[in-house]
């Protein structure tokens, strides 16, 4: 439309929108107002956008909004940063870490799950999404999470993500004077507000110990430790510390969250793959009050649940970079400064990719030996390349102990026959997601 370019129907329904851009060809140029983007519609194109991250950079309206609340964390620094900062922060995520991470999963959802009474009513998006923040905080800490202290900042986080794609779109919108827009100011600082102040809070010794409750120093006590030997040998500052438990509390509340709460409404509408997967649960866990790291293994269709519920519904659904210099791409040559655009939502639709793209089928992802399998280079919840999230064993561990532990004890139904519908903000996540809560025996 003149003008107002593509702003219509993007604001409309973005996601209908993306649906129909592969069927114009490998990269689309679209445009809102007087901003100019090329979307990727190739997965082979995805890909080289996402190796290369060097001419690919992060960076685009998105980012722009990101940085405001992030910083220059981790998930949202330049291709100049981003090497120095991923060593600084690998430590945490080492493998080794992950027993002592995975028993505070396993004690947070049994904490959650044991507020519930048969026969109640529960949002299961705001209870996954408070359960994730929680596993998410005590991981930063290194602490058990206080409930009183995480209600303010999901809260402040909600509004954040919320306002992020908006003034994405119309980067002009944020100078007006609006209760949406004060509301935003005031969500974003408070959030790093309340960030550094636990961070004053913690009595950590500067030599990476203050070990937590669950026997695994946190992720604040190993940057104040590498902190002392961070970029060009100086110390990391509050505000760069701040800037990295930004970041890793968006991202590791949001994903695991979301997936958990698609996978919930999933299962409430394919009994019978719920059926599986109880059967399943109850044969893994024997009389295991929860689900632990030794049983993941063998949770091979919760692993699948999961998977497939990313594949339908991946949180970082769309996703900018910028050409650092002229480029070509695809056979086009893209000048320095592009805002290129892609999407794991788009790919994870595509037909050729996924069959039967729009049904729920776990059993994709379990493939005997010599069938094909789902092509993983297409496969992009957590993104690829250099820049893949960091923390993608830690959300997939939580998702699935999550997962298999609520289904041991309980199933959970819909609680009205009305359509559930994903909200395209920065996140991809249920708005809202009555189910009914019923108890259930091992083996029932």
């Amino acid at each position: 439309m003149p003008l107002l370019g593509h702003a219509l129907p993007l604001v409309r329904d973005p996601l209908a929108f993306l649906d129909a851009l592969p069927g114009r060809g490998d990269l689309v140029q679209v445009r809102v107002g007087p901003v100019r983007a090329v979307v990727v519609c190739d997965p082979e194109l995805t890909r080289r956008v996402l190796r290369d991250d060097r001419t690919f950079d992060k960076g685009g309206p998105l980012y722009d909004r990101i940085r405001e609340v992030t910083g220059n964390g981790l998930a949202s620094c330049p291709y100049r940063d981003h090497r120095e900062q991923r060593r600084l922060l690998q430590p945490a995520f080492h493998s080794a870490r992950m027993a002592g991470y995975a028993e505070v999963m396993s004690r947070q959802v049994r904490a959650t799950t044991g507020a519930w009474r048969d026969g109640g009513t529960i949002d299961a998006a705001d209870e996954m999404l408070a359960l994730s923040a929680r596993i998410t905080a005590s991981a930063m800490f290194g602490a058990e999470a206080d409930d009183a202290r995480l209600a303010p900042l999901r809260d402040d986080f909600t509004t954040v993500v919320a306002g992020i794609p908006r003034r994405a779109l119309v980067p002009a919108a944020d100078r007006l004077p609006t209760p949406g827009n004060r509301r935003y100011d005031r969500a974003r600082s408070r959030l790093r507000a309340a960030i550094g102040r636990l961070i004053a809070e913690r009595h950590y010794d500067a030599s990476g110990g203050g070990a937590g409750t669950d026997g695994a120093a946190g992720l604040l006590s190993l940057l104040l430790a590498a902190g002392r030997d961070g970029p060009d040998g100086r110390a990391l500052s509050e505000s760069e510390i701040t800037d990295q438990l930004v970041t890793f509390f968006a991202a590791g509340t949001e994903t695991s969250g979301s997936a958990l709460a698609w996978a919930l409404h999933l299962l409430g509408g394919h009994p019978e793959v719920a059926r599986r997967l109880r059967a399943e649960v109850d044969a893994v866990l024997g009389d295991a009050p929860t689900a632990t790291l030794s049983h993941l293994p063998d949770l091979r269709l919760t692993a699948a649940v999961v998977n497939e519920a990313l594949r339908l519904y991946p949180p970082a659904w769309l996703l900018t970079r910028t050409t650092t210099s002229d480029t070509s791409l695809g056979g086009h040559t893209l000048p320095g400064g592009t805002t290129v655009i892609y999407s794991a939502y788009l790919l994870h639709r595509r037909p050729d990719l996924f069959p039967d793209p729009e049904r729920f089928d776990p059993d994709r992802w379990i493939v005997a030996p010599g069938e094909p399998a789902p092509p993983r280079t297409a496969f992009l919840p957590f993104g690829s390349g250099p820049r893949k999230c960091i923390g993608d064993v830690f959300a997939l561990t939580e998702a699935a102990l999550a997962l298999a532990t609520v289904v041991a004890d309980w199933e959970l139904r819909p609680a009205n026959g009305r359509r559930v519908r994903p909200a395209p903000r920065l996140v991809l996540s249920p708005h809202r997601l009555p189910m009914i809560t019923a108890a259930r025996a091992r083996g029932g």
